[in-house]
């Protein structure tokens, strides 16, 4: 089939890299041209696992293909694809700009039948506003021509986004055509061979369905880390209590690991926009709200260990393992290692930092700093620091050489804000350590 994709970042170059390696012919579309020019190129501009390989396949077997030509776009495809950005507002509110000159493009340049499809994530009542405004388009040209909005959520998690594209636990659709409901399936086949997992609904469903779920996903995070604070106050290990309530099938063990706060793109934006919808249509959400209050206390929860520690941080110097939000991509927003690092830094701390992708996008956002040096290699970062602060749990990250971690630093103390390791281990060692919701260790 053929399809074009407006957007590509994560979840547009992702989508159009895995239809167009499963052989459908794929154009994807940006306005940002020296991207375009890499992605030709075969430059990926993220890290995810996997995705390298299928876009340099697929575009030398020319079904990927890219360009900045919204015309040559909407020429191109029956089935076209919004996955552009929806930042935040200040209100938190999803920004729909980027989402509506999408559609005012395939208004402008439509010619016949289309399938427009909502990828990003975007609020409630979205659809309709990219069913009007192609509309108003059209009408504008004087032309009348047939087209369908649906809704086609993505649920997919960074570090594992390819295999959830190709395996997917299930592929909402939100339309009431039977026409979409028959192109949709086509489309979706190569992936939708073991058992059916197409769900069709209505549109404002699909729509919701895919804010309920990251917004679930962010409640059992926030819940298990008050549980953190609640143990470590009482004495418990929130390790132990973890694995006593994973083992009821009810609960499970997925999002139930405390930490030091969730980051990216999806959570907290997610969750801002749903409180932020429930706000205008008078519903008060306040488990959400709660998420979120949490979440932002978790973050400062590393932050507080250390200052109770040291004292006064002026001049001190931490090694900090991981950089990005979560392991497995180079995804730095919302990051708990940016709480972390401006809050100390405004303290008069420094860093030593090492995490295996996320080097160039802390560069991008932080640029060149004299509190901030960027190592390449994880005991490089330990070299004469006061300190070792884990905020990713990286695999290189979880077996280290302890003795050698004790002879780089300058005292034997490690903040652990994914609780990577045994305190018992760390005690026989004579290391300090503090971790989440677990009494401190100090030596």
């Amino acid at each position: 089939m053929r399809v074009s994709i407006f957007g590509t970042g994560y979840v547009g170059l992702v989508t159009g890299s895995c239809l167009s390696y499963s052989g459908h012919d794929v154009l994807c579309v940006d306005v940002d041209e020296a991207k375009v020019q890499r992605l030709r190129q075969g430059e990926i501009p993220i890290y995810e696992p996997g995705l390298e390989n299928i876009v340099r396949e697929s575009t030398a077997q020319d079904r990927l293909r890219f360009t900045t030509d919204a015309k040559e776009a909407v020429d191109h495809a029956e089935i076209i694809f919004i996955a552009v950005g929806t930042p935040p507002d200040e209100d938190g509110a999803a920004d729909l700009r980027y989402v509506l000159q999408v559609a005012e493009s395939v208004g402008t340049y439509i010619q016949d039948y289309r399938l427009v499809i909502n990828k990003s994530t975007v609020p409630v009542g979205s659809a309709d506003k990219v069913r009007d405004k192609i509309a108003q388009t059209l009408k504008a040209r004087g032309a009348e021509i047939s087209y369908d909005v649906a809704s086609n959520p993505e649920f997919l998690k960074e570090g594992a986004a390819v295999n959830d594209f190709q395996k997917p636990d299930r592929i909402v659709v939100g339309t009431d055509s039977a026409k979409v409901e028959e192109l949709m399936r086509e489309l979706y086949a190569p992936f939708n061979r073991n058992h059916d997992k197409l769900m069709f609904m209505d549109v404002r469903s699909a729509e919701l369905t895919k804010y309920a779920a990251n917004a679930m996903l962010a409640t059992k995070i926030s819940f298990m880390n008050e549980m953190s604070r609640i143990a470590e106050s009482l004495g418990a290990d929130v390790e132990l209590v973890r694995r006593g309530i994973g083992s009821d099938p009810r609960i499970g063990y997925q999002f139930i690991y405390p930490g030091c706060g969730y980051g990216g793109s999806c959570f907290p934006k997610d969750v801002k926009a749903l409180v932020r919808t429930a706000d205008e249509i008078g519903v008060e959400a306040a488990i959400l709200k709660s998420v979120e209050e949490v979440n932002d206390t978790q973050k400062e929860v590393l932050i507080k260990k250390v200052e109770q520690h040291f004292g006064d941080v002026n001049g001190k110097t931490f090694a900090l393992w991981g950089l990005a939000f979560k392991p497995n991509t180079d995804d730095m927003r919302e990051a708990p290692s940016r709480v972390l690092m401006e809050a100390l830094w405004s303290k008069g701390a420094k860093f030593q930092a090492f995490d295996p992708e996320a080097k160039e996008e802390v560069e991008r956002i932080y640029g060149t700093r004299e509190d901030l040096k960027l190592v390449d290699a994880p005991y490089e970062a330990l070299q004469g620091a006061d300190a070792l602060v884990v905020c990713t749990e990286w695999t290189v990250f979880r077996s280290p050489d302890w003795d050698k971690v004790k002879s780089l630093l300058s005292e034997a103390v490690i903040f652990d804000g994914r609780n990577l390791y045994d305190p018992a281990v760390l005690s026989k060692r004579g290391i300090s350590y503090y971790s989440i919701g677990r009494k401190p260790l100090l030596n």
